[in-house]
């Protein structure tokens, strides 16, 4: 498999290229802000050619450049229907302080994608000659995803990889007192979804580097039994 990863951004969000092995379509996971260069740049470097934009949630640091590269490439931008407002309303998911900052970074309005697919009643999705699993997990946004690979890389302790947008991090879980964002459903998300995941499972994070179930069931203090229970 082949997988690229850089933060771009003011809020140095985590963005994603994803191939299956030898093969020149891919996809794209969470081009956010100033996302679009480096993606560029990754897909002439390796001869590749995205067949679509996953986004893991709607937030401007996830999705700023969805709609440009999805639009170059004329391919569709997956996301759920909870989160489809935010691709042009941005300022609706964060506090007054980001919403403040959005407005001065965007130098014109956002729109959506001319290509948006919905990964709503979905469990699975094939693109690019990729099977990922799709498992809603609110909490962070309402229409928050946790995308699944399996892998069969050289680390013989992973056998599956979960890009877990801002669910879970290393360390630490996304916040709930955003616009959207639910503490209650977060706790249910860690509780009901990510704590059933193996421990063979790598968390590829929006942000921050990539951790395994293993470590954060053991050292994540979001994830003991006390945090989640409410």
């Amino acid at each position: 498999m082949f997988l690229a990863s850089f933060a771009t951004g003011h809020w140095q969000a985590n963005c994603y290229v994803v191939a299956a092995p030898g093969i020149a379509d891919c996809v794209v996971i969470d081009p956010g802000q100033d996302a679009a260069p480096s993606v560029r740049q990754v897909l002439s470097e390796h001869q590749l050619r995205p067949k679509g934009i996953l986004a893991t949630h709607g937030h401007f640091d996830h999705v700023a450049n969805a709609a440009e590269i999805a639009d170059d490439f004329n391919v569709p931008l997956w996301i759920h229907s909870a989160d489809r407002d935010l691709l042009t309303e941005p300022g609706a998911g964060l506090g007054a302080d980001g919403a403040a900052l959005v407005r001065q970074l965007l130098s014109e309005p956002m729109v959506e994608p001319a290509r948006v697919e919905e990964f709503d009643d979905l469990d699975e999705l094939s693109i690019a000659r990729l099977n990922f699993s799709v498992t809603h997990a609110p909490g962070h946004t309402e229409g928050s995803v946790l995308l699944g690979l399996d892998y069969n890389g050289r680390n013989s302790q992973i056998n599956r990889i979960v890009f877990s947008g801002d669910v879970v991090f290393a360390g630490s879980i996304g916040r709930t007192d955003l616009p959207g964002g639910d503490q209650r459903a977060m706790s249910r998300t860690l509780r009901e979804v990510v704590l059933p995941l193996p421990d063979t499972v790598a968390l590829l994070p929006g942000h921050g580097p990539q951790t395994t179930m293993a470590r954060e069931r053991a050292t994540n203090p979001y994830l003991q039994p006390a945090a989640v229970e409410i």
